[in-house]
């Protein structure tokens, strides 16, 4: 039984120069109305992170969320998707550097150009913001990670930035570690501190 996964995949296979036949079938099999374009895998455990802590199953909402591998291919995946491609609604989050690209993407697509929502830096950052540095270092220290970041924070080239700052490029550090996060850090919220690009999100969902 064909699942959100296969479609996923159909669709990356598709926007790399693949044929779009598979991706059709089951946009349609399964009822797909709504693509969330999401710049990499750690966006995306953030958000999976959030529905299960707000009890939604987006796939059975005919909601799918997709990694594109970077922000400059959502001119590809939205014109294959959106309103000129398969016709399906378009939303995401993207950060303050990136929106050029999805505006423009928005724009070639014919999609709605509120449809997307802007991180001031990127997601990991909102978050960073949104629990406080002394619990995001409590969370590392939880997750077996503060003797890396001791490490790290000690290096010259973090000497005179933030300590915001510094987590936010500790996360980035090691293969993985950013998809972790994404996860963790989501589910340490208070429900009321998400932050607002992400609840935007959730709410036009």
């Amino acid at each position: 039984m064909a699942d959100m996964g296969e479609f996923r995949d159909a669709v990356t296979a598709w926007a790399a120069g693949g044929p779009g036949d598979r991706a059709r079938e089951l946009a349609a099999r399964l009822s797909v109305r709504t693509v969330v374009l999401l710049e990499g895998p750690s966006d995306v455990a953030a958000v999976d992170a959030l529905a299960a802590s707000r009890g939604r199953n987006l796939a059975a909402e005919g909601l799918c969320v997709l990694a594109m591998g970077g922000a400059m291919s959502v001119g590809r995946f939205a014109g294959l998707l959106g309103p000129s491609g398969l016709g399906l609604r378009l939303t995401g989050l993207c950060d303050e550097r990136e929106r050029p690209f999805y505006a423009r993407g928005w724009e070639r697509a014919g999609a709605a150009p509120d449809g997307y929502f802007v991180c001031a830096a990127d997601l990991e950052d909102e978050l960073i913001r949104a629990l406080g540095v002394p619990r995001v270092k409590e969370l590392v220290r939880e997750q077996g990670d503060l003797r890396p970041l001791q490490t790290f924070l000690s290096q010259p080239a973090q000497q005179g930035r933030t300590a915001q700052q510094q987590l936010r490029r500790f996360l980035g550090t090691k293969k993985g570690r950013k998809i972790h996060y994404g996860r963790v850090l989501v589910e340490a919220l208070d429900p009321d501190r998400v932050p607002a690009p992400l609840d935007d999100l959730f709410t036009a969902l």
